[in-house]
This record gives C-alpha cells, structure tokens and sequence, in this order.
C-alpha cells in the first residue's frame, strides 16, 4: 500500500458518519458531507476506516449492518490511503506535542501529511487552523 505523491485533500471519519447518517436532524450535515466526498482527489486513513466501522455498527442504534459496512469499507480502500506504521506513529507523537492535542488527531493531521493533502475535512481541530502544512476546514461550521 504505497501512498499517492499527493491528493487534495484528506477525509476525517465525521465526514463518512454524516454521510451515511439518517437521522433527521442532520439532513444538512448529510447534504454537506456528500458534497465534499464528490470531490475526486481525497484520501484517507487506515484509522479513519476503523473508527468509521466501529461507528457503523456500533452496538446502540447501528447505521448499518456489518456486511454493508464492510462493503463500504471494501469501496473506500480504493482511495489513496495510508496506513499505521512506524513513520506515521512517530510524526502523530511529534504532531501531539507540538500542537497539544489527542494523540488521535495528530494521527490523522499525520496521515494527511503523509498523502501530500494540503487539506483536512474535520470538525474536530480548529477550523482555519494550519498544522504543519495541513489546514483544517470544518465544512459543516455555517450550516448547523
């Protein structure tokens, strides 16, 4: 799994949640979440998969069942992606103190470094806010 020279952008996990959502009060955030992922050069992370599986099928309320979470899944690790290794846990741990945030963050800000994506699609950092090279943009920050 050798990553992409670069992509556009990379993806967090509330993105893909907001997308497969159903509840009513998000209708929005789904409508929002569905046109950033209509945007052809993103990747994503081997975390980010996993995060979004758990989420799926999550014991209360699943969104999904297992198979057609897996088959999602199945779709999406045919995006650029990047997977924990070494180099990624090493950047995530330098990432987590320089900026003092979750290690889980500085994971993903880590994985979009590694794909070259000079974007993150996340509701979870700062919005506006550049971490080394990444800027993060809430796409859901004027619409709910």
């Amino acid at each position: 799994m050798t990553p992409p020279m670069s992509v556009d952008a990379f993806i967090d996990t509330n993105v893909f949640l907001y997308a497969a959502s159903t509840s009513a009060d998000e209708v929005t955030k789904r409508a929002r979440a569905r046109s950033v992922l209509a945007q052809s050069n993103w990747g994503l992370s081997v975390q980010v998969l996993q995060e979004l599986y758990v989420n799926l099928v999550r014991p209360r309320g699943p969104v999904m069942s297992h198979e057609d979470a897996v088959e999602l899944i199945r779709q999406l690790l045919q995006r650029p992606l990047v997977a924990t290794d070494r180099d990624l846990l090493l950047q995530a741990l330098d990432l987590k103190q320089r900026f003092q945030i979750s290690y889980w963050d500085s994971a993903i800000i880590a994985g979009a470094r590694m794909l070259g994506a000079g974007v993150l699609y996340s509701e979870d950092l700062n919005h506006g806010q550049d971490y080394a090279g990444v800027r993060v943009e809430n796409p859901f920050l004027d619409c709910c």
